[in-house]
């Protein structure tokens, strides 16, 4: 199952995938370009596809997008200022052709932060209400201590195997 992990520079992607991949922490640089693990999950195999945030990589996403299941948008929930970037960009992705069947889920990280932003305001911060009839879930996570990416990782694999049948 091929499940993209994007999201602006500095939201943690990199370090959730190595979290899930290998149960622990890993020092990381930015992603120039990307990382791709499988993670197994459930008697399932996640093709977690970790793509660069810088915003001169951006426009490079759009290479990532065919036969995506599913989407791991990863946003910084202590970084207010971003917030919006992080918006602008999750909505302009979601345009694309190729993602029309995708669901999404938003691990809203670094909910250990002071001042985090709660999955309410995420959700009303990155307008997820105007996505339709899209399927998508915001669950709050914590990189460095896994707390909620296996519940992310539920919601995922029941929604994925749900719009494949």
């Amino acid at each position: 199952m091929r499940i993209l992990m994007i999201g602006i520079n500095d939201a943690g992607k990199t370090t959730i995938l190595y979290k899930l991949k290998l149960g622990e922490i890993v020092t990381t640089i930015p992603t120039v370009g990307f990382n791709m693990e499988t993670v197994e999950y459930n008697n399932i195999n996640f093709s977690l596809w970790d793509v660069g945030g810088q915003e001169k990589i951006r426009p490079l996403w759009r290479h990532f997008y065919a036969d995506t299941k599913g989407i791991i948008f990863v946003v910084d929930s202590s970084n207010r200022d971003r917030i919006v970037e992080a918006r602008n960009e999750l909505h302009k992705m979601l345009t694309d052709d190729e993602l029309r069947d995708a669901v999404v889920l938003v691990f809203a990280n670094k909910q250990d932060l002071p001042n985090a932003m709660n999955d309410a305001e995420i959700t009303d911060k990155l307008a997820l209400g105007s996505l339709g009839e899209r399927h998508w879930h915001v669950q709050s996570t914590c990189a460095t201590s896994g707390e909620g990416l296996h519940e992310g990782l539920d919601w995922l694999s029941n929604n994925v195997i749900l719009k494949t049948r």
